[in-house]
């Protein structure tokens, strides 16, 4: 075997445990690496522990137009256009290090991730291949995930133009009545016992609650001249990059 051909087989095996480590399925790992199927699967139960999940790769768009889902989609996609304009990093390595700051971000906010890794890079083969595209909210500015076969003149986000039933899952309905029963009070729709509680802690009494978070992401230095969604991006993105 050549000098050559080891340092490839190397480098695809440090890749392929990057891969699995951050959740990719096997399909990914035989798209990105040369190596064989049965070495993959024999790494993949050395790094996870257990066999491979079974079963094919989504590969519908429906799923990345939906409203929780759009928003996270949107913010993977940004970074990683914010990444490949702005760095010499292309392919599966721009990937990787988008979603590292993705989780970064979901981390710093305390949020819970929505895009897996197979997501993610399903996600970004869409946009290779044109299946998917970006259009401006005319609310907030954001960039976010649309079709393109969609009209886009007059767009409005998900953030902007929230849905009736938007989180309504049966995980927030749980985490609803956890924290009743902690002691929220019945007589109180949540969202103001939220707010009740986000008053307590100091967010200032005459401006209105969605205000008081804008003037609390502007005072940690986020520009003044960008709408407040492009403003959390870029902050966050500035602080990650």
């Amino acid at each position: 075997m050549s000098k050559k051909s080891l340092l490839t087989e190397m480098r695809d095996t440090q890749l392929a445990i990057e891969l699995i480590e951050l959740g990719a399925r096997p399909q990914v790992l035989e798209s990105e690496t040369t190596l064989s199927r049965e070495r993959l699967l024999k790494l993949y139960k050395e790094v996870k522990g257990v066999s491979p999940p079974k079963g094919m790769l989504p590969f519908s768009t429906d799923w990345f137009l939906t409203w929780l889902p759009n928003v996270h989609s949107s913010l993977f996609i940004n970074i990683h256009r914010y990444i490949t304009r702005n760095s010499d990093c292309s392919g599966i390595e721009a990937v990787l290090k988008s979603y590292r700051l993705y989780q970064e971000y979901l981390h710093t906010n305390q949020a819970e991730a929505v895009l897996s890794f197979t997501r993610a890079w399903t996600l970004n083969r869409f946009f290779e291949s044109r299946m998917l595209e970006t259009a401006v909210c005319s609310g907030c500015g954001g960039h976010f995930v649309v079709h393109p076969d969609d009209l886009h003149d007059q767009y409005v986000c998900g953030l902007c133009n929230v849905p009736a039933r938007a989180g309504k899952t049966r995980k927030a309905k749980a985490a609803e009545g956890s924290l009743r029963s902690s002691g929220a009070p019945t007589g109180v729709p949540l969202a103001g016992a939220a707010e009740g509680s986000l008053r307590s802690s100091g967010a200032p009494t005459g401006v209105p609650l969605a205000g008081a978070a804008e003037g609390s992401l502007r005072s940690s230095g986020a520009p003044t001249g960008v709408p407040l969604a492009g403003a959390a991006a870029q902050l966050e993105l500035t602080a990650a990059v």
